[in-house]
């Protein structure tokens, strides 16, 4: 369900005043998680998740295992699914950047993952960069997993109303638009539920704490299992690159 413009304005004021955007500046205080592999990489049939974002998933101002990704896998493990979740969020990425990094991420793997989750474009939004851009950005890292033959996910963001009704209208087209187009499953906001609650979210009013992580993987987590369980029997080794 689409979440209430009205209600996230207090969100996107705060963000507006804190460009650019403390912790995907590149200058939050708590370096990004690195990559990890859990127990579950060991097993033959267990399944590989890339979660490649920015701050959000690479979990800014929280410990590595209260991160997106290292939550999602342990939900995922609840919901009786063997999986690691490879943490590719960078602090400070916007879509251009993510777009630079994405082949040498996915040649990185130890194999082709069974899905991407794609969480960027919210830094383009709070520096105004042309939704244009961004979408181009965000199409060709779409375009690249599927030629790869990797399944999408799509977690959007929300756009400032300061930036004018042109502006929102634009961005927040890109995420439904590119789902619809490239066959991805879509979290349409990523934060919601969660950014209005002053007890989930750090005192810059844009990150989540660990109980809001926990909120957001809650809501995004059954998504990812219907995604994993109809995909195909989990890629083998040597075939990150195909």
């Amino acid at each position: 369900m689409r979440p209430s413009f009205g209600t996230w304005v207090p969100y996107v004021a705060a963000a507006a005043l804190v460009q650019p955007l403390a912790g995907c500046s590149g200058e939050a205080p708590a370096p990004a998680p690195t990559p990890r592999v859990s127990p579950t990489a060991e097993a033959a049939d267990a399944r590989l998740v890339l979660a490649f974002g920015d701050s959000l998933y690479a979990g800014y101002g929280v410990l590595p295992q209260q991160a997106f990704p290292y939550v999602l896998e342990q939900r995922l493990k609840a919901a009786g699914i063997a999986a690691t979740v490879r943490n590719a969020g960078v602090s400070g990425d916007t879509s251009a950047a993510g777009l630079r990094r994405l082949a040498f991420t996915l040649d990185g793997l130890p194999r082709k993952p069974d899905l991407a989750i794609v969480g960027l474009g919210g830094n383009d939004m709070l520096r105004g960069i042309d939704p244009a851009e961004t979408r181009a950005n965000l199409e060709a890292i779409c375009a690249e997993l599927k030629k790869r033959g990797i399944p999408i996910m799509l977690t959007g963001m929300r756009a400032a109303p300061n930036l004018g009704a042109d502006y929102v209208r634009a961005f927040e087209g890109i995420y439904p638009d590119l789902a619809k187009k490239y066959d991805a499953a879509l979290d349409p906001f990523f934060l919601d539920g969660v950014v209005l609650n002053p007890a989930l979210m750090l005192p810059d009013r844009i990150h989540p704490k660990p109980e809001g992580i926990e909120r957001i993987a809650d809501r995004v987590t059954p998504m990812v299992v219907g995604v994993l369980r109809r995909s195909v029997t989990p890629s083998k080794p040597g075939v990150a690159g195909s």
